[in-house]
């Protein structure tokens, strides 16, 4: 099967989030089982400079103007298609924010130049591959399936859902410059409450919705976690799948990681201990293995409910624990973060901004990871914490009720429990989780236990790979 992917980052070349970790991973387990898979990207400065590029495909024009789509392949052998536009991607600022962190003004044309690409290559662009099928990845990606119809359907697709919250709306006056057919711009289409929805566009026209897990799957076709378009996904349930995200283990694997103190592994956990003191060193933080670390690795944002975090710091420093923060976002959260480390610096530790580096030190040092989300389409930080033997602790809801199983006392008999969970979305609620931590913290035999349960469960990509398969044969048998 010859499979394009299509998105806007990729791992390691260009990451804002944990979208570029499954754009990283996914094709290579796909090609594991035989899948012929290349990804189309836009030509960011960083996605040009991190690809060995051997040629261009073609010189076209767009409703952005010329372009050129280059081939190359990323160290780990990915074949990628880029889009070689200067005029829409080489620009200051961040992929999709200007310095000032606003939008940039033409960021309809920008990445609805992906849609259009990955259908120009369905439809024969490039006369050595042609994509059977393209799965395009959140909204960025939204309007692949849209130009693939306006194209007359020359190849099945696959629109993945990674956050419902993000859906790329821009005003009615862009349609114009899009250059898809008039009636797509009608309630059956692109129009989303007398605008453009780049997400609507690509749960409308494409074959098969999938989101990032079986749970959140179901969740968005209610009005809570739905945001506007749980009518329509109601409509299209029989062409809805969650299919849970995995986690790579060249990159994520304490025994093997270069980046962390010492390498460690279920059998000999000895460097975790040395692994969190390095943390403790690097962030001022006092150099103790009695006091448990509670680690928070995320966009500081409403939804990650930080807020609540922020509420339990003096319940985590009060009994005995210590906190280290990586991550940056709202600027009060920022503010209160930094604010907080200030006035408890041996107990608390703050980093702002985003380091892959770091990101990896602090999964391997921490004791518990805290995951409190409103919502959580699969989350990731908690794949990574299992492995990496910091325990989870997260709200039920979405790919962390998926992914996490709870220290209640049923599940420490059978010891199948790998963290704590905890169900509403209020202080009170996550206080009674870190209580349950700090208990099973002075057991310290049935702590191990648990931590040895989280770190042996397997979220490795074969199995996503494997339904991803199985879906992609369904839909291109429909037109063989």
């Amino acid at each position: 099967m010859r499979v394009l992917h299509v998105c806007a980052e990729l791992f390691p070349l260009l990451k804002t989030g944990g979208l570029a970790d499954v754009a990283g991973a996914l094709p290579l387990a796909l090609g594991d089982l035989g899948c012929d898979v290349r990804v189309l990207l836009p030509g960011f400065p960083a996605i040009l400079a991190g690809l060995n590029i051997q040629g261009e495909v073609a010189t076209v024009n767009s409703m952005a103007g010329p372009i050129r789509i280059l081939f190359g392949h990323t160290a780990s052998g990915i074949a990628v298609y880029v889009i070689d536009a200067p005029h829409c991607f080489d620009r200051p600022g961040s992929p999709y924010l200007d310095v000032g962190q606003q939008p940039y003004s033409d960021n309809h044309l920008r990445f609805a130049l992906l849609g259009w690409v990955a259908a120009q290559l369905a439809s024969g662009l490039d006369p050595y591959w042609r994509a059977e099928l393209v799965h395009a990845h959140d909204w960025h990606a939204g309007l692949v399936p849209a130009y693939l119809v306006a194209a007359g359907r020359p190849a099945k697709s696959v629109f993945t859902v990674h956050n419902l919250a993000y859906q790329g709306v821009f005003p009615p006056s862009a349609f114009a410059s899009l250059e898809l057919p008039p009636e797509f711009f009608s309630l059956e289409g692109i129009e989303f409450h007398g605008k453009i929805s780049f997400m609507k566009a690509g749960l409308y026209f494409c074959d098969h919705i999938s989101t990032v897990s079986p749970r959140y799957a179901s969740e968005i076709t209610h009005d809570e976690q739905g945001c506007g378009l749980d009518g329509l996904l109601r409509t299209r349930k029989a062409d809805l799948t969650g299919i849970l995200n995995g986690v790579d283990d060249q990159v994520w694997n304490p025994s093997l990681d270069p980046l962390i103190a010492a390498n460690y592994s279920v059998e000999k956990t000895q460097g975790k201990a040395k692994c969190k003191l390095d943390m403790q060193t690097r962030m001022g933080l006092d150099q103790t293995s009695d006091q448990p670390l509670f680690a928070v690795v995320s966009r500081l944002t409403e939804q990650k409910g930080l807020h609540l975090v922020l509420a339990a710091l003096d319940e985590i420093t009060s009994r005995g624990g210590q906190f280290v923060l990586l991550g940056g976002g709202d600027a009060a959260l920022e503010d209160a973060f930094k604010a907080a480390a200030a006035a408890n610096p041996a107990q608390i530790a703050v980093q702002i901004g985003y380091d892959e580096d770091c990101s990896h030190r602090i999964m391997a040092a921490a004791d518990v990871l805290l995951v409190p989300s409103r919502f959580e389409p699969c989350g990731l930080t908690q794949l990574y914490a299992l492995k990496y033997g910091a325990l989870p602790l997260v709200r039920r809801v979405g790919g962390l009720a998926d992914t996490v199983i709870d220290c209640s006392l049923e599940n420490l008999e059978d010891a199948s429990a790998t963290g704590f969970v905890f169900d509403d979305f209020n202080a009170a609620s996550l206080s009674r989780a870190l209580r349950r931590a700090f208990i099973l913290w002075h057991r310290t035999k049935d702590w191990k236990i648990v931590r040895r349960s989280a770190m042996q469960a397997d979220f490795g990509w074969s199995a996503a790979a494997t339904q991803y398969m199985a879906l992609y044969e369904k839909l291109i048998g429909e037109i063989r």
